[in-house]
């Protein structure tokens, strides 16, 4: 990669009372990107935290790699998926990545992601099901239970050929960014499978590439969210049989 003018990689966190978390996971993303020979920014998304989410973001100096602290018009909690709209919506780079704030996949396995988009890839995305993948710290049993339970509803419906559409860490070309998301109308936790079955539906180009992973023992996701997600997968189903997305 070559320095250029405009910027070459966005990466947006989606935040959510994430002030123990996020200091270390920008400081990790800000001291990559700074060694890189590329211009990236980072876009912090508040999605209407009460603690000091937003007082963090705004205060971290990233140096030569920018960032920004985005919050929702009204202030109020959307949903991770309407936080991730509006980072990739208000993003400036050729290429544009989210991660999650408790850094469970690290910025650097972007850089497998590169090759993908070399090859005119329109969204790369990040898998713990791909051959080569390593997750080195698992859910609890249950909660990878009712994960693979509802990964083959997803890809009965909505995603079918993509092993795992819920990993935090995908990224797309601005092109493809600024049309799907504008599309996105899941606001929670079924995003993800929305915006690949809307990128199949609309013809872009998509790979899953093996990351490492670690599970938080933090993380946000509660066993009722993978209900929540069955009637979403239904939902992004009605809508490709109905074409909404074309």
């Amino acid at each position: 990669m070559t320095s250029e003018s405009r910027v070459h990689l966005s990466v947006i966190i989606p935040a959510y009372n994430e002030e123990c978390r996020l200091p270390e996971t920008l400081q990790h993303v800000i001291r990559y990107l700074s060694a890189q020979p590329y211009r990236s920014e980072v876009l912090v998304v508040d999605d209407g935290s009460a603690d000091g989410t937003a007082r963090i973001a705004s205060s971290i100096d990233g140096g030569a790699v920018a960032v920004r602290l985005c919050t929702h018009p009204d202030g109020g909690n959307h949903g991770k998926g309407a936080a991730v709209r509006l980072g990739m919506l208000k993003a400036a780079g050729a290429y544009r990545l989210f991660m999650d704030a408790d850094n469970s996949t690290t910025i650097e396995q972007v850089e497998k992601f590169w090759p993908a988009f070399d090859e005119g890839l329109d969204v790369v995305i990040g898998s713990r099901k791909a051959p080569g993948a390593q997750v080195a710290v698992h859910q609890p049993w249950y909660k990878e239970l009712a994960g693979r339970a509802g990964n083959l509803f997803i890809r009965l419906l909505a995603a079918p050929g993509i092993s795992d559409t819920q990993a935090g860490f995908k990224a797309f070309t601005a092109g493809s960014a600024e049309d799907l998301f504008a599309r996105q109308t899941i606001e929670r936790w079924g995003y993800d499978f929305e915006i690949l079955a809307i990128a199949r539906a609309r013809g872009y180009r998509v790979r899953e590439i093996p990351i490492r992973w670690i599970n938080s023992p933090d993380s946000k996701v509660r066993t009722g969210s993978y209900i929540q997600v069955l009637g979403e997968v239904w939902r992004v189903h009605r809508n490709l049989r109905a074409g909404r997305y074309n």
